[in-house]
């Protein structure tokens, strides 16, 4: 479809009215949860079960409430298949079914949201999990919602007016294991205001993560060399890592009822991070000691301080109207949204290796704002024999700014250093112009027109879902690093099929089948058209702007069964085939470095398949009669195979497995819970050219108690309490011949370690 066809799309549906009664369904007031049962509650909550005909696993906050996660991403660490490749103790990129972030939709209330990644994902630290009314994890795709969701879709849905009566305060603090504190406050309150209903939340969330890494180098792998400890040691270094900001949030949702079976949405999410990070790291030439400067035949090689400043603003605002039209029910929306960071990083580092001593220091400034405006349509009609029949319209416009300044400088110092009294940064004169990167300075225009029509029929038996969503691209690139840099442009469209089974085979037991066509975008920094020295190793790397979209066709087939009355239980099974996937390739040029260095470029190039068995798990004991006692269980196993230049691998960074269980226990007589979860996700591999990591990650055991009163309730939670450590093996090449004959240029093993933290949370309604 032509972007000029839509007008005419819209007319034509003004005379598909037929006998078909409009879908009056809204929300109503018996539905919204008093404050006090939301702070004082003393049932244990377990993942709901949705009776959507698309396999769909629903949780409320009560399922996360009592760990006190911080952030989205803390939460998601207790739902199937989810993993992260994030530092100890955070949780940023959500990696669902273990693939990279680009391959997961994250959406805000049913919106798509930009974010700062280069393949497109956001990231999930950017929501306090205090704002979340619920999380839904849509396995396969269907017509109704985009495409761009070959793992699955991540829909977080935020507070709304019809979430509470009444408000409530938490407050609280945090004690990392350096001793340093940092404080939390939130305040939530809805209610009806004139003749609609408000809920306003705000939350206030000191971020704090104290890092150890150590680092020990060597010129051979074990594969070459066993004895590779002794032989071929290089260097040691170790490095203290802090990240320290503030996350302030603000979430507005005001919803009007009016006429006859219509509504009014006005809608607001609002985060604003500031955010430090310091690093100070020191090179030795020795496996354990650290006495004395190399040049006067001491240890210390390098002595460095790298920090950097971040700001990062997101915002969506938005409405929606819902009201009856053309015999049925009409929904149009309309979203505005923006992500703009700006990042002032500098690194400084005195070589001590030789006299006179070399100071080097480089600056960057990264500045990059996203912005998206959308409208959409949709049009439901149901019919008398529990048919439902709905279609669409949706409109994008995305315009992406991104500019990087590099400077850097270089000169001999005095040989005088002293490490304990003295930073790298004391020396920093910041006197070198900033130049911009090439190809890092650019604008990425994209216009999206997408229409989708889709049937649903539900039984007593057997529910399903047929339809089709068909979309259509436009971008343009503008290297603005070039002068004189012509304006790419380029264009494709393609269908996705969607078709969903539910089978009821008793009022406990249910059966799944989805078969979905989903699809992927390229990545921003490979469609940019620029070249970038050194970007792999020492090869070079040639943007392709005319990179087609990766294609997906998966299955799923799950089984579902009830337990009890809350209880539940569930096993999925699924399966990806990926086409056209997007891999680094050879061109042959010499590269930027001379012989044996190669310009590398991106193309669609081979298939791919992913594929896994799912276990969810959330019951009472009723069984054996303890009603207040609820216990958890999450289990994955996720496999995957593709080609690339070297042979077969799985998909980068993809986890062997992830499994999470616990238990909670309610006490009613005392007012009084606690509980456990114990998390560990498998060692995952990850090879491109000039690099392959093994990541390994230790187990995560969390602990909360809590006491009950009439409105106010107390909690304290221990986390990392096993002080988990994030392990990783890196293979090193020059060249792709010396990747291929296994000529290692380096071969690092990198621990880094962060120590367990508290949180003592008061929360109080009204």
């Amino acid at each position: 479809m032509k972007y000029a066809t839509i007008p005419f799309a819209l007319a034509a549906v003004s005379g598909f009215t037929g006998s078909i009664q409009a879908d009056t369904t809204k929300p109503a007031d018996e539905e919204v949860k008093v404050a006090e049962e939301v702070v004082v509650y003393g049932e244990i909550g377990y993942r709901n079960r949705s009776n959507e005909i698309n396999q769909t696993l629903e949780y409320d906050q009560e399922y996360f409430q009592r760990f006190e996660p911080l952030t989205a991403g803390d939460a998601l660490k207790r739902i199937p298949s989810v993993t992260f490749l994030s530092d100890v103790i955070e949780s940023d990129g959500a990696r669902m079914r273990g693939l990279s972030p680009g391959y997961t939709q994250i959406l805000i209330n049913g919106e798509q949201v930009p974010g700062s990644g280069s393949d497109r994902s956001f990231f999930l630290d950017r929501i306090p999990a205090e704002l979340i009314e619920r999380v839904e994890v849509v396995r396969a795709n269907s017509a109704n919602r985009s495409g761009d969701a070959i793992a699955g879709t991540l829909n977080i849905v935020l507070r709304d007016g019809f979430s509470l009566d009444g408000g409530y305060i938490r407050a609280g603090g945090l004690k990392f294991s350096d001793n340093e504190m940092k404080e939390s406050i939130s305040a939530i309150w809805g209610g009806k205001v004139g003749s609609g209903r408000l809920i306003v939340g705000y939350n206030h969330q000191g971020r704090y993560n104290p890092k150890q890494k150590t680092s020990l180098r060597y010129g051979d792998s074990p594969e070459n060399n066993p004895n590779y400890q002794n032989d071929d040691f290089d260097n040691r270094e170790t490095q203290s890592d802090v990240r320290d900001g503030t996350d302030r949030s603000l979430n507005i949702n005001y919803s009007l009822a009016f006429g006859e079976n219509s509504s009014v949405e006005l809608y607001g999410f609002f985060v604003n991070t500031d955010r430090e990070e310091i690093e100070r790291s020191f090179e030795y030439n020795d496996p354990s000691s650290t006495i004395g400067l190399a040049a006067s035949g001491g240890n210390l090689e390098t002595d460095n301080a790298n920090n950097a400043d971040i700001e990062q603003r997101n915002f969506s605002v938005g409405t929606k109207l819902t009201t009856p039209w053309l015999g049925g029910i009409a929904k149009f929306k309309a979203t505005v949204a923006k992500f703009d960071e700006f990042v002032f990083e500098w690194e400084d580092e005195i070589d001590t290796s030789e006299v006179p001593f070399v100071f080097e220091e480089e600056r960057t400034i990264v500045d990059l704002v996203d912005d998206e405006h959308s409208l959409s349509w949709s049009q439901s009609y149901s019919t008398t024999t529990d048919q439902k029949i709905e279609f669409g319209l949706f409109a994008q416009e995305k315009e992406r700014y991104s500019n990087i300044l590099e400077s850097e400088d270089e000169r001999e110092v005095s040989n005088n250093w002293d490490p304990e009294i003295q930073s790298p940064n004391n020396l920093a004169l910041h006197n070198a112009p900033f130049q911009s990167v090439p190809s890092a300075h650019s604008n990425i225009e994209e216009t999206r027109a997408d229409a989708f029509f889709l049937v649903k029929q539900k039984m007593l038996s057997l529910s399903w879902e047929v339809g089709v969503r068909y979309e259509s691209t436009k971008f343009s690139i503008e290297d603005l690093s070039l002068s004189n840099a012509p304006t790419i442009k380029q264009d494709y469209s393609f269908a996705l099929p969607s078709a969903h089974i539910q089978y009821q085979l008793d009022d406990n037991d249910r059966l799944h089948f989805s078969v979905a066509k989903s699809v992927r975008r390229p990545n921003f920094d490979y469609l940019t058209p620029a070249l970038i020295e050194k970007e792999f190793g020492d090869n070079d790397l040639q943007g392709n702007p005319f990179l087609k979209p990766e294609t997906s066709v998966g299955l799923d087939f799950g089984i579902e069964h009830r337990i009890g009355q809350t209880g539940v239980v569930g096993l999925n099974v699924f399966y990806r085939k990926i086409n056209d996937l997007i891999e680094l390739t050879n061109t042959g040029i010499e590269g930027s470095e001379g012989p044996s260095t190669f310009v590398l470029k991106p193309e669609n190039l081979g298939d791919g398949t992913v594929k896994g068995v799912e276990l969810d798990l959330s019951t009472p004991l009723s069984i054996i009669n303890l009603e207040n006692t609820g216990v958890f269980l999450n289990y994955s196993v996720l496999d995957s195979e593709v080609d690339d230049l070297f042979g077969k691998r799985t998909f980068n960074d993809q986890a062997k497995n992830v499994y999470n269980l616990g238990f909670i226990q309610d006490l009613p007589d005392s007012n009084t819970s606690f509980g456990l979860t114990y998390r560990k996700q498998g060692s995952a591999y990850g090879r491109i050219i000039g690099e392959e990591v093994t990541t390994s990650y230790g187990a995560d055991l969390e602990l909360f108690i809590e006491k009950r009163w009439d409105n106010l309730t107390l909690r304290l939670v221990g986390s990392n309490l096993l002080d988990a450590e994030k392990r990783e093996a890196f293979n090193k090449f020059d060249t792709i011949d010396d990747q291929l004959t296994r000529n290692f240029d380096e071969f690092e093993l990198e621990q880094e370690n962060a120590g367990s933290f508290y949180q003592l949370m008061l929360r109080y309604a009204f």
